[in-house]
């Protein structure tokens, strides 16, 4: 048995579906014992509501005007004053942006062990296992911390979300936080981000990729409109978005986002490591490309030998018909 905290990802106001996946995970490790989330933010208290009916024993909320934007500083504060109260045995974080920089500073701070961008657990308690890939995607190793805090963070779309029916209200703990000087050391003036009205790229059940094949910005229209039809979301190559087809926020890869969708569709991406490396996870892999030698066919389940330009708009077609 564990203490279980959960740090909510929160995007535009709202949760993300990986706060509900660490919470699946998290009453699983916990096997009884409390689990709680933790609210850090500005006017974040209404996403309380439900909580606890996903499992959650304890709501912590920290509303706070100088958490309205990320800031390492008063997050790092925020979030340790929640674990002082709750004293967790687990921490678990999305690996976001957010949490990616957030994890490893909590980590430095206590002295805790942290694992880094899981994808599956083994295990509870002293013998609780973190599974993670490694080498672009082509292995995997088991982790485990011996002694002390657990702190984990989780990529998204991996683990079983929490279903509701756990039948409680959950706890609301309000925690006032005094922000120090050095916290305050960094001052964000103005967030500038890409608004997209679509679905969350890195958690999509559906994502169709454009690569260098799409020839232009205007080819990614019929990748969108595939994209519609399944309910998915639209992503790139880096070698498209340095041909200025599209914007850097698609990038999928190495040195972009990591996704691990139900079904991913390759469209002219010849299936370069880096890219790879982004999304060799996925469940089921389509690749649509003219080169029948192009190494994106080793990885894909399904291969399509044709000019993605033609192929896209037949399938969007077909598509159509079977969704109606």
């Amino acid at each position: 048995m564990a203490k279980v905290l959960v740090v909510a990802d929160i995007r535009r106001g709202k949760l993300r579906n990986v706060t509900l996946e660490m919470l699946g995970a998290a009453r699983v490790i916990a096997d009884g014992d409390t689990v709680a989330v933790a609210l850090l933010g500005k006017d974040v208290g209404g996403l309380a509501e439900g909580l606890g009916d996903f499992g959650a024993d304890d709501v912590y909320v920290v509303d706070a005007p100088e958490l309205e934007s990320y800031n390492s500083g008063t997050y790092r504060r925020a979030l340790l004053e929640v674990m002082g109260q709750f004293n967790p045995g687990v921490l678990f974080l999305a690996h976001s942006a957010i949490g990616k920089d957030l994890a490893p500073m909590v980590a430095a701070r206590l002295g805790a062990g942290q694992v880094s961008d899981i994808t599956s657990f083994e295990g509870k308690g002293e013998n609780l296992v973190f599974v993670r890939a490694i080498y672009a995607g082509k292995a995997f190793t088991k982790v485990s911390v011996r002694q002390g805090l657990v702190i984990a963070t989780v990529r998204p779309n991996n683990l079983v979300p929490a279903a509701a029916g756990a039948g409680k209200p959950g706890t609301l703990k309000s925690v006032s936080v005094s922000f120090e000087p050095p916290d305050l050391a960094t001052l964000v003036k103005e967030v500038i981000t890409k608004v997209s009205t679509g679905v969350d790229l890195t958690e999509a059940k559906v994502v169709v990729a454009g690569g260098r094949g799409v020839k232009d910005a205007s080819g990614f229209t019929h990748l969108e409109g595939l994209a519609g039809v399944l309910g998915g979301a639209v992503g790139a190559s880096r070698g498209a978005c340095d041909a200025g087809y599209c914007d850097y926020s698609l990038q999928i890869g190495q040195t972009g986002k990591v996704v691990t969708p139900d079904l991913y569709i390759a469209c002219g991406i010849s299936g370069a490591i880096q890219h790879l490396a982004g999304m060799s996870n996925s469940k089921v892999i389509v690749a649509i490309n003219k080169d029948p030698e192009a190494p994106i066919f080793q990885v894909a389940d399904y291969g399509i030998v044709g000019d993605l330009l033609e192929v896209v708009p037949r399938l969007t077609e077909e598509f159509k018909k079977i969704r109606v």
